[in-house]
């Protein structure tokens, strides 16, 4: 065995809490070299006639990537507490895994040798807002929405999609064009809507902030959003904003000051500033998000910024009744801030969902004192790579999402915001070359997947664009103009993810090998096991027979018979084992 690449630490994604009685363990160990684990586990203080009494449990093997294979299992020790080492066999070659080292067999004189859990307070369970795994998303740009109100229209916007967009135009996307609209959310089956920025800004895409207090006029005043709120709870659907709490905008009025006065101002600690007097090109002399002089980074350690930032962050929960925040460029703020604002939260609404727009590893700030989850770009990227660029083989995509799932714990997963494309990136269909077949595969693993799936405005009836500013066009209502078919699959994918117990968070993930060029992954909740087949050629392949088992979905003209399972290019089978 290679003891180099065995790894457990505990806390994190490798020993934590999953609810008020249960603990998580993982191990990681080198591809293909341990053919059993077993935990080696007893309550530390449980000693009778001198000897610590041990229990032994089976590992099981939860996945495998490109060089480990990860191991897990689940226990509720009787009083929360626990000492444990790793029994690992390969043939017959063995070493026991303590938090000391390795040794031939397990050191049961003196419990201090293994790995210490100390115990499981219920004040550290991970606890997301569990009605989070049961939604999707739709992600809404308001400015490129719907057009409701034209009254509301600044000064130059355009016929509505009569032209491309630019980092400039304006189309007059509003609050009631949302409200007039949704109808078509809650016909697709989501549950949730996330709006990028709505707060006063200069740009279009509102990611500037000049008062973090009101409402952007071109979108409706205060009464307005709130009317819009009220119809979404009353229709079940969730209500997201997005807060721009790294930097401000360049119109927002401390900044302004800051510019007129230089170290001078009242508010030149709220900013990073680099020499007495503000130079904004060619390179701005204070920080900014990356190098863009027209937004300067908040010094959220200081505590006008903070008191200013944590009464918004109140504000818009405790009078509006919003359900989450999205956070943008997350990693980029301080962590003791991210606690104040996540006890500010939840303090006023204790359910809301706090997500971190990270685009990495982000486990330091899903401790249970920050963030709920994060934007799962590792996810994302691994899906687009596979599907739509066809970067990465189909061995390259299991490693790559074998990976993301032991990133973090299982209730962090389930809560994963799992996108596809959003107003960052090219638009599904175009990251597909316009392939349909392939945006529908990518589809349909994203919503049998854990996590809470979000859909980008447009991409359900077939939009296109490339990067931004291409991604953020302007929606299509003219209904001869939209793929109903492809809005009328993802309805389709809607209705089981909530139908069936394991096609969505009920429902445990695992891949299964069936032939080259095939994937295949199973999701067994304790109620029903399905198998989902999509033939990734574009030739016809059959995947055997499948007796005893109901076709619960497939794709068109993709079997001969009922026992019989041929798959078309770029066809898909779900199957409900008996």
């Amino acid at each position: 065995m290679l003891k180099e690449a065995v790894y457990h630490r505990p806390k994190n994604n490798y020993a934590y809490a999953y609810d008020e009685k249960t603990i998580h363990i993982r191990l990681r160990t080198k591809k293909r070299d341990v053919s059993e684990v077993l935990l080696i586990h007893g309550d530390p203080y449980d000693w009778e006639g001198g000897h610590w009494q041990v229990y032994r449990k089976p590992m099981e093997k939860s996945g495998s990537d490109e060089l480990f294979d990860y191991w897990f299992v689940a226990l509720q020790p009787p009083y929360r507490r626990l000492r444990y080492s790793f029994l690992l066999q390969n043939g017959n070659e063995q070493t026991v895994y303590t938090e000391k080292g390795f040794y031939e067999t397990a050191p049961l004189d003196d419990t201090a040798y293994h790995f210490c859990f100390p115990f499981l307070n219920s004040k550290d369970v991970f606890k997301a807002p569990a009605w989070v795994k049961e939604t999707i998303w739709y992600q809404i740009f308001p400015e490129r929405f719907a057009n409701g109100e034209p009254a509301l229209d600044p000064e130059g916007t355009l016929p509505w999609g009569r032209e491309a967009p630019t980092p400039t135009n304006f189309f007059g996307g509003d609050f009631q064009g949302v409200m007039d609209h949704l109808d078509h959310l809650e016909d697709l089956g989501v549950n949730g809507i996330y709006f990028t920025p709505i707060f006063k800004a200069y740009s279009n895409h509102k990611y500037d902030t000049i008062d973090y207090m009101e409402i952007d006029p071109q979108f409706g005043d205060k009464e307005t959003f709130h009317k819009l709120v009220q119809e979404c709870h009353k229709r079940g659907i969730r209500v997201m904003l997005d807060a721009v709490f790294n930097h401000s905008g360049y119109y927002f009025e401390p900044f302004q000051d800051v510019l007129e006065n230089g170290t001078g101002s009242e508010y030149a600690q709220w900013f990073h500033l680099r020499e007495e007097k503000v130079v904004t090109e060619p390179i701005p002399n204070y920080d900014t998000f990356a190098f863009v002089p027209s937004m300067p980074k908040l010094n959220t350690e200081n505590q006008g910024v903070k008191d200013y930032l944590l009464k918004v962050a109140r504000y818009w929960v405790e009078e509006f009744d919003i359900d989450g925040w999205r956070l943008d460029v997350a990693n980029e703020v301080d962590h003791a801030f991210w606690r104040e604002f996540r006890q500010t939260v939840k303090e006023v609404k204790p359910d809301a969902y706090i997500l971190g727009e990270i685009w990495h590893d982000s486990m330091p700030w899903l401790q249970g004192d920050q963030f709920d989850a994060v934007m799962n770009y590792p996810f994302t990227n691994a899906v687009i790579d596979f599907f739509a660029k066809k970067k990465i083989s189909l061995e390259q995509f299991k490693n790559q999402l074998t990976h993301v799932q032991h990133m973090y714990p299982v209730a962090i997963n389930e809560v994963a915001f799992n996108l596809l494309g959003s107003h960052d990136t090219p638009r599904v269909l175009t990251y597909a070359d316009e392939d349909k077949q392939r945006a529908k595969l990518m589809y349909l693993f994203q919503l049998s997947y854990g996590g809470t799936p979000c859909i980008y405005y447009g991409d359900e009836i077939g939009m296109t664009g490339g990067e931004d500013p291409g991604c953020r066009k302007c929606m299509i209502w003219e209904r001869e103009d939209q793929d109903r078919e492809l809005f009328s699959f993802i309805q389709q994918l809607i209705r089981l993810r909530k139908r069936e117990p394991a096609f969505g968070n009920d429902g445990l993930f695992s891949f299964a090998d069936l032939k080259e060029n095939i994937l295949a992954y199973e999701k067994k909740s304790d109620e029903q096991s399905l198998l989902f087949i999509m033939n990734l050629t574009s030739d016809e392949v059959s995947v055997g027979e499948a007796t005893d088992s109901r076709v619960l979905d497939k794709d068109e003209n993709s079997f001969a018979n009922e026992e019989e399972f041929t798959l078309s290019p770029s066809g898909y089978f779900i199957i409900e084992r008996s």
